[in-house]
């Protein structure tokens, strides 16, 4: 595996795999401007990929993307699909046209996502909003997407996590947080981020015969993506007391705290990117390289009872 430090760039990454992009098609969800996924999107586009396709909840935040990519390099194909993760006839929806559009897929990049919902909020079916649109509907939009990632024959899922996994394991006895009741908005997101992680694995271990392995990746921190912008500093001072209370432990940012918005990209690249990963999924990486994690998101156990669970939610089994 290529060796990069904490502050490696978008384009010390592309640099290093572009013989892993070209002619390659990549869908990334959530790519609307001023996000993780944006900038993968501009920083994959200078390495000649084939087809670049973008799934978020609002087309008019997303033109400007698709833009720069055609200004950067006008033979890609681009392609916008619009759908809601918290809705899953959406989902559904969305991934019978990404089926038609992009036949075959290369790199799924799982990046959309809301950050620490402050108010208890339900999705269309019911389901807690974090763990609704971080995992619940890229579950059912990946495995939906599992036959254009088979006719890859080598392909990859990125599922976006963050160290808030830290914050808790999977709360698998109340994970709708007995209707509101028990909910608070730090625990709601360390849950989807921990749900993030176990589904790499899951996926992987289903998948992984099949050419398809996934990887889960967090980018670190960065104050200028739109994600989270609905928390202020004030609302990061009950984080630590809500860590302890779940897990007994105390949290600690990594270093660096904070990253650039180039470098905000580096780890998800290199998680879609360097094939040295495939025969080591389902793997975390974090701060350039493949991390340890807490037992919580990767014990067989758990894997499994968040895979039945989630067909539950989605109201479909997915059997390979």
């Amino acid at each position: 595996m290529a060796v990069f430090d904490a502050f490696a760039s978008s384009e010390q990454i592309i640099e290093a795999f572009g013989p892993q992009i070209k002619g390659k098609t990549f869908v990334i969800t959530g790519a609307s401007k001023l996000s993780i996924g944006n900038q993968m999107a501009t920083s994959l586009a200078k390495a000649a990929p084939a087809h670049i396709l973008i799934a978020s909840r609002t087309l008019s935040k997303v033109q400007p993307v698709l833009d720069e990519i055609q200004a950067i390099d006008n033979t890609i194909k681009t392609t916008a699909v619009q759908v809601d993760l918290t809705d899953h006839d959406s989902v559904r929806r969305a991934a019978d046209e990404i089926l038609t559009a992009a036949p075959k897929i290369d790199v799924l990049v799982n990046s959309a996502g809301v950050m620490g919902a402050k108010e208890y909020t339900l999705d269309k079916q019911g389901i807690e909003l974090n763990l609704s649109a971080n995992h619940l509907g890229h579950f059912l939009l990946t495995n939906l997407l599992v036959p254009t990632l088979e006719a890859a024959t080598s392909a990859r899922v990125v599922n976006l996590t963050s160290s808030a996994y830290l914050i808790t394991p999977f709360r698998f006895e109340d994970w709708n947080f007995s209707e509101g009741k028990q909910y608070d908005h730090w625990t709601g997101y360390g849950q989807s981020k921990t749900a993030n992680i176990l589904f790499a694995y899951g996926l992987t271990q289903r998948l992984k015969h099949r050419g398809i392995v996934a990887v889960a990746a967090h980018p670190g921190y960065n104050a200028d993506t739109n994600l989270g912008v609905n928390l202020t500093m004030d609302d990061f001072v009950d984080l630590f007391p809500t860590v302890k209370r779940n897990t007994g432990k105390d949290f600690v940012f990594e270093e660096p705290r904070f990253k650039t918005y180039t470098q905000i990209a580096a780890t998800p690249l290199i998680a879609a990117l360097d094939p040295d990963l495939r025969e080591r999924a389902p793997v975390y990486l974090q701060n350039s390289a493949v991390g340890a994690t807490v037992e919580y998101t990767w014990d067989p156990e758990s894997v499994e009872k968040l895979w039945k669970l989630s067909e539950e939610l989605v109201g479909q089994e997915f059997e390979y």
